[in-house]
Formats: structure tokens, sequence, C-alpha cells
């Protein structure tokens, strides 16, 4: 079969117009949609972040330390088994160059806030948004849970519940 063959120059002025428009469209567009998600040994630059509380946490908490990211919702039972974990992990990295960073993908950031206040949590929490979004990528499931070096490298990913020692052990890559 022969390849598809277009060239623009064969078309009148006004068509080369509408086609010019129709690719930058596209690009555009292409441009918005989340990237692809990040796997093991991608690098990647995290934005600030709005907590639910109305703090910021600039890009620059991120600086120098290894940052553990989890998605998680209120309506989620597997997520509702993990975050205690995440929890006591936030507890007890506490004071050492580990940064915990929880991003809600309810709907409502008050469905969210109410989920962390019935339960005590105290770990970092936003909502996630189209910045974080770009920076890590399409999601696969829930809770998702991503280890990134002080090097912006991902050293490790995980898409479902993790057991509580599975959790607890995500303190020995402090300083990695």
């Amino acid at each position: 079969m022969k390849p598809l063959s277009f060239s623009i120059h064969h078309v009148g002025a006004c068509t080369r117009r509408r086609v010019l428009a129709a690719v930058l469209g596209a690009g555009v567009m292409a441009a918005a949609w989340p990237a692809q998600a990040l796997e093991v040994g991608d690098t990647v630059m995290l934005p600030s972040l709005t907590l639910l509380d109305g703090k910021t946490l600039p890009a620059s908490a991120f600086k120098d330390r290894t940052v553990i990211v989890e998605y998680w919702a209120s309506w989620c039972p597997f997520c509702a088994q993990q975050n205690p974990h995440v929890q006591k992990l936030y507890e007890a990295t506490r004071g050492k160059p580990i940064q915990i960073v929880t991003l809600s993908i309810d709907k409502q950031p008050q469905e969210a806030i109410d989920y962390l206040k019935t339960h005590g949590y105290t770990f970092p929490a936003g909502m996630e948004s189209d910045a974080w979004r770009t920076a890590l990528g399409k999601r696969r499931g829930l809770p998702e849970l991503y280890v990134i070096g002080r090097n912006g490298k991902v050293l490790r990913k995980e898409v479902g519940e993790m057991f509580g020692e599975d959790v607890a052990a995500l303190a020995d890559y402090a300083g990695k």
C-alpha cells in the first residue's frame, strides 16, 4: 500500500488557512491533555499546591527532599484502608527530608475537608489540579502513590492499596 501524501501547497489560500488553523488548534488541544502517566525512572518537576486548609505548599518545599505523593478520594474504600498508614508515615517522618503530599480527587473540596476532619488526618492534603495532572500524568487507579527522589526521578509507583508495613517502609526513601 502506498503511503498517503499531502501537500498544503496544492490547495487554495483559504483552505491553507483552515488547515493551518485546524493543525494549530489540535496542537493546543494536545498540549492541554494530561501527559502519559509517570513511570519509575521518569523525571518530574512538581508544582506548588494549595492545601485544603488554605495554605500554600510552594514548589520549593519539594527541593532536596524525597516527595511521596498519594492520590485518594473520600469515597474510595482502598484509600480508607491506606490513609491511616499514610498518617503514621507522616508522623514518623516529620523532621526528615521527606515531604508527604496527598491529592484528593473528590468533586468538592468540602468532601475532602470533612473526610480529613472525621478521621483526624493531619498530612498535607490538596485537591488534584490541572498543574498536578500535567506533572504526574493520567492516573491509573486509587489510591495511587509516587515516591519521587531529591533529583526529581520517580523511584517508585504503586497503584492500588498498599499494606501498612509497605507504607511504613517508604520512610527508607528519606534522602534518596
